[in-house]
């Protein structure tokens, strides 16, 4: 039997999700709430095994409450069921310690695979979300890529800033406290490892392998 916990102000979408688990061999819907705030509350005394967590909720919201939630238990299992599709704070949820992330115009069979798989130890998503991610992961490795192929410091990065944004090598040694000629030292090195030969070269290829 798979216990679950339901954190939902919407009543009519709680009790629903009640019936449809209570209905379905293998699952029980222990105890649900309308906010965050009684369920951190009773959370120490809770033997269940899935939360079920949406994230506009009233008072704490459902990314705040899995934080701290986490806090309680860091072993809970909770799955991330709202109508919220934005990368950002699909983001947040998972970082926040969700292991998975559902919408809430998920089928209900799938609903159910979902809560079964958190129980087993996987990382459900919509189809959506999971590309979202996928994405996201990718942008991140390719940025990372590009940083380590041409390993400029953080020094040479903000003096290219600097050139970007138009200052000559004085303004740059004032911005930075460094000499002239430490400047030109930075410069010089940001060329060889850019395969440059000019300040505009420079400027252009940073901005288009996005380093600055």
């Amino acid at each position: 039997m798979i216990n679950v916990a339901i954190v939902e102000d919407n009543k009519t979408i709680r009790e629903g999700l009640s019936a449809l688990l209570n209905g379905t061999e293998g699952f029980k819907c222990k105890v649900s709430y309308p906010d965050c705030e009684s369920f951190l509350k009773e959370l120490e005394l809770l033997s269940v095994d899935v939360i079920l967590m949406d994230i506009g909720l009233p008072g704490m919201n459902g990314i705040e409450g899995v934080k701290k939630a986490k806090q309680i238990n860091p072993d809970i299992s909770i799955l991330m069921l709202t109508v919220y599709e934005e990368s950002e704070i699909v983001y947040d949820a998972l970082c926040a310690g969700a292991y998975g992330y559902l919408v809430k115009k998920t089928p209900p069979l799938r609903l159910i695979e979902a809560i079964k798989e958190v129980y087993e130890g996987g990382s459900p998503m919509s189809s959506r979300i999971a590309r979202q991610v996928i994405t996201s992961f990718q942008h991140y490795r390719n940025e990372h890529t590009v940083d380590s192929q041409y390993n400029l410091s953080n020094r040479e990065k903000e003096v290219l800033q600097h050139l970007a944004d138009g200052s000559n090598y004085q303004e740059i040694a004032d911005e930075l406290f460094i000499s002239v000629d430490t400047v030109r030292h930075h410069i010089r090195n940001i060329y060889k490892k850019l395969q440059v030969h000019s300040q505009s070269e420079a400027v252009a290829k940073a901005i288009r392998k996005k380093l600055i």
